[in-house]
């Protein structure tokens, strides 16, 4: 199988996305505007044997970036990032209790609890920790940016993010209104990613489990051609400088 040149917990994940349509191949329309000939979506990982392989896949692909990245507490931001803190956290302490058997995961809150505890924090208080975010994807930065707000309100310390794909393409166009510019178009002028961007914000690392080069490569010893040839033009067409 093409995945045999990465690393095990990468290979096995990938795999379980295909096997799962987490990860499926065709014409997407995307937010942006882009016509994609595939699409990412963690949410279908909805059922316990999937919840396994999520978990792992996030659990050693963090085990592996320690002790250079050290954290308190796995942060999940509504909704996607909720079961994927708690349930990577039991992974993380499975595979090494001594480093991270105390280890703790929060969430935020859409609304904050005006009753009793109160908050718009559910788990462990961030104030003095440090704290890596756990999402899905980071598409427009969005939803990570203010996932940061919420850690530096709390008074914690962001130290990383780590996500389950990374697309690897640059950000969309924005016209002389600041509005983006949506479609499957391009200037064809360098930027970076959207997590490019949040690096170079922030100053923290972003760690994934697996990116747009992995799954090309896997095509290339599937047979698919066509599927494999859409995959390169649009990563040509839209890859970034990071």
């Amino acid at each position: 199988m093409a995945t045999s040149n990465l690393p095990p917990h990468r290979a096995s994940f990938l795999q379980t996305c295909i096997e799962a349509d987490a990860l499926k191949f065709g014409t997407f329309t995307l937010k942006s505007g882009r016509i994609s000939p595939y699409f990412f979506n963690a949410g279908l990982f909805n059922r316990a044997d999937l919840v396994r392989s999520i978990s792992y896949a996030f659990a050693h692909t963090l085990a592996l970036q320690t002790p250079q990245v050290d954290f308190d507490i796995l942060f999940g931001p509504a909704y996607k990032g909720i079961p994927l803190c708690a349930t990577t956290i039991d992974k993380l302490a499975a595979i090494d209790p001594k480093r991270f058997d105390k280890v703790s995961y929060s969430f935020n809150r859409k609304e904050a609890k005006t009753h009793g505890e109160g908050g718009n924090i559910v788990g462990a208080p961030l104030k003095g920790k440090r704290v890596v975010i756990i999402d899905d994807v980071i598409t427009a930065g969005t939803a990570i940016r203010e996932a940061i707000e919420i850690i530096k309100a709390e008074g914690g310390e962001l130290v990383g993010i780590v996500v389950a794909f990374d697309r690897l393409e640059k950000t969309p166009m924005f016209g002389p209104d600041g509005q983006q510019i949506k479609g499957d178009v391009d200037d064809g002028k360098p930027r970076p990613s959207a997590i490019g961007e949040v690096t170079k914000e922030h100053g923290v690392p972003v760690f994934s489990i697996l990116t747009l080069d992995d799954v090309v490569e896997y095509f290339k010893g599937t047979g698919s051609q066509e599927d494999l040839k859409r995959l390169e033009e649009y990563r040509e067409k839209y890859k970034a400088t990071n």
